[in-house]
């Protein structure tokens, strides 16, 4: 998924509203912490307001009456006004740092648990770069304005509200003069708050195809330097980042609008608050302790009024960041336990697949149309057919990576989605052609699906891949630690890791998506040896494409244009089928020329 399908404005300020009051469920623990913080600066500010009265009680009483006996009290209340206001504002600081950080590791905990619920459908369909910024970068962003800027939207308007309430009481003019700057301040912060929240999402977007682009170019580095195409992705990395930073001047362009308007009018106000006030106290009816107070308190409404403008742009970004937040959150988990779940047998090991039918989201013709095949206990069973017949989508089918859209995959007799998904994928193994490695130890990646697994079962592991010698040679044997995606490895290195993985919880059912691809044909037999003699009694279904793989396996299944062609052993076949002995005959022809390369 990309900026391009998202980079819209049809949500309103009700339905961003909306969006971020879905937020208050994670809000809700730490809720005295947030009204704490709000009341204590709340508290502050009216100690703020308050000062500007005590100022003009000083200039009207003791100044005007040329009595400094009085001024004593006077001045010990704005000295415990100016201290009470010092420990509030400490006060909300405190009560605001805790619950900012929490809210967002709760966020992303969620956000990364759902993650890993969701089908590999899902993430076929979404950049990585687009995940990762949504549970980095928003989740930053919704902090902030959980801990500051939602707090300060509400106290600042409070303010406001109550200051203009003091220029009303101080004079009616004074408060009439704020109050008609305040109305247009609050329609132009509308207008551009809609303008601000269509170049906050297309911002967010784009920072997310950033970090994919990065991602991939870190990822792919090998082959990008292999065919010299650097400088084709620094290219469109740039091209990309000169987008990003156009939305950004473009965001820019319309914050400093508002913020000229924003210190525009209060800067009118002021000046129309001077002039009524000193045709005031030139006619006598104004005194001038009020004149002061009110441009006081008009002075200490500048922040908040100036902050509004900036306080509802974070508001619609962070409502575009929570809006990214909820459309992964709100992905739907199509692949779960069953509300009543059966049991699969302890022994057993058959493989069944029942008219399966499956056809990919928004594709037209199946990949898969009414396949049946047995895999009997104990048996291998090798799948073979030209590229796109749909073998790695079978195999998918089985650990319930997919789920049928017709006909059943039974385990043992039990339909895998009436099982457990924790027990389907302790009794299937899979090991996939391109192996997957994380950053961590050899032990860590080898039992990555049996963490019970001990020292012994990994090295057992390893002997049946064939890669205990080069573990043993490592640096740090078992606690070596592995690079990102196993890069430090060499590929057949990597997939006998990977296969490795697969057989340490001894299953009674192994997947394997031509994991072998990348060893030397004698490696490759070596561990095919090792895996009948070691895992004798374990159902194992192979995608070959190899020949010296097909003539090991018990039988063969040929899959052709989604349906099972043919079915037998390998010298059944080159007896019978015409196209299994062209099939044959291509896959030798391709393994000699990788042996002559």
């Amino acid at each position: 998924m990309t900026s391009g399908e998202t980079d819209t404005d049809s949500t309103t300020s009700g339905t961003r509203l909306r969006t971020l009051l879905r937020l208050l469920p994670y809000v809700k623990p730490f809720r005295w912490y947030l009204i704490g913080s709000a009341g204590a600066v709340l508290a502050a500010m009216v100690c703020g307001l308050a000062t500007p009265l005590v100022i003009k009680a000083v200039l009207d009483g003791p100044v005007a009456g040329r009595d400094p006996g009085s001024l004593g009290w006077l001045i010990a209340l704005i000295t415990a006004l100016g201290v009470a206001e010092a420990l509030l504002v400490w006060a909300r600081r405190r009560l605001a740092s805790a619950p900012g950080p929490r809210i967002e590791a709760n966020l992303r905990a969620d956000l990364y648990r759902h993650l890993q619920r969701l089908p590999v459908a899902f993430h076929d369909q979404w950049q990585s770069g687009q995940l990762l910024s949504r549970a980095v970068t928003d989740l930053s962003t919704l902090r902030r304005f959980i801990g500051f800027s939602a707090v300060f939207i509400v106290v600042n308007t409070t303010t406001i509200l109550l200051g203009i309430g003091v220029l009303f009481v101080l004079d009616p003019w004074l408060g009439l003069i704020t109050l008609a700057c305040g109305v247009p301040l609050v329609l132009v912060s509308a207008h551009h708050e809609t303008r601000y929240a269509v170049l906050a999402r297309r911002s967010q977007d784009q920072a997310g195809d950033l970090a994919t682009t990065v991602e991939e170019s870190v990822l792919g580095i090998r082959v990008l330097k292999a065919f010299g195409r650097g400088p084709d992705i620094a290219r469109r990395f740039a091209g990309q980042a000169a987008a990003w930073r156009r939305t950004e001047l473009a965001k820019y362009k319309v914050l400093a609008a508002l913020i000229a308007v924003i210190i525009l009018l209060p800067e009118l106000g002021l000046g129309l608050q001077l002039l009524v006030g000193a045709l005031g106290i030139a006619d006598g009816t104004m005194t001038v302790g009020t004149l002061v107070a009110a441009v006081t308190v008009a002075g200490y409404l500048r922040w908040p009024i100036d902050s509004i403008g900036w306080l509802l742009a974070d508001a619609n970004q962070s409502a575009t960041a929570c809006e990214r937040y909820w459309e992964v959150r709100d992905a739907e988990v199509t692949i779960t336990d069953p509300a009543e779940p059966a049991d699969l047998p302890a022994t057993g090991g058959e493989l069944r697949f029942e008219g399966v039918r499956f056809t990919y989201p928004g594709a037209g013709a199946p990949v898969l149309d009414g396949v049946d095949l047995v895999v009997r206990p104990g048996e291998t069973l090798a799948l073979v057919g030209p590229t796109g017949s749909g073998k790695t989508t079978l195999t998918a089918l089985v650990p319930r990576l997919a789920d049928v859209t017709g006909g059943r995959v039974l385990v043992d007799g039990v339909d895998v989605r009436d099982a457990r998904l924790a027990d389907l994928r302790a009794t299937v193994a899979t090991a996939f052609e391109e192996p997957v490695l994380f950053s961590a130890s050899v032990r860590e990646n080898v039992a990555l699906g049996s963490p019970g697994a001990t020292d012994d079962d990994v090295w057992l592991a390893l002997r049946v891949a064939s890669a205990e010698d080069f573990v043993r040679a490592l640096p740090w044997g078992l606690d070596t630690r592995i690079g990102e995606q196993g890069l430090s490895l060499s590929g057949g290195q990597r997939q006998r890791l990977a296969l490795a993985r697969a057989v340490v919880g001894r299953p009674r059912l192994l997947v394997l998506d031509d994991p072998l691809s990348a060893l030397d044909v004698h490696t490759e037999a070596e561990v095919e040896r090792a895996l009948r003699r070691v895992l004798s009694g374990v159902s194992a279904l192979v995608v070959a494409h190899r020949s010296s793989t097909v003539r090991l396996a018990d039988r063969v299944a040929v899959l052709d244009g989604g349906r099972v062609t043919a079915v037998g052993t390998h010298a059944e076949l080159l007896a019978t089928d015409p196209g299994y002995r062209a099939l044959m005959s291509a896959l030798d022809s391709e393994q000699e020329g990788a042996v002559a390369s």
